[in-house]
C-alpha cells in the first residue's frame, strides 16, 4: 500500500497551489500545479508498471507450482 500513499501523498501536496491559481489567480501556482500534475502521470506511470509486474510474477509462481 505504500504505492497508493505516495499517490494519495503528491496529490494532496498541490492543493495549496490549486487554491492560489485557481482562488487568488496567482499565475505562477498555475505553473506548480502543472509540474506537479506531470510527475503524478509519472508516478501513476510507475505504478502502472509495478502492477504489472506482480500479476507477471504472481502468474509464473501459479503456473509453476
Amino acid at each position: 500500500m505504500n504505492r497508493y500513499q505516495d499517490l494519495v501523498n503528491a496529490v494532496k501536496e498541490l492543493e495549496i497551489d490549486f487554491q492560489k491559481f485557481y482562488e487568488r489567480g496567482q499565475a505562477a501556482a498555475g505553473t506548480r500545479v502543472r509540474k506537479g500534475l506531470s510527475d503524478l502521470r509519472k508516478l501513476a506511470q510507475d505504478v502502472r508498471k509495478d502492477i504489472q509486474n506482480v500479476k507477471a510474477e504472481r502468474k509464473a509462481a501459479k503456473s509453476g507450482s
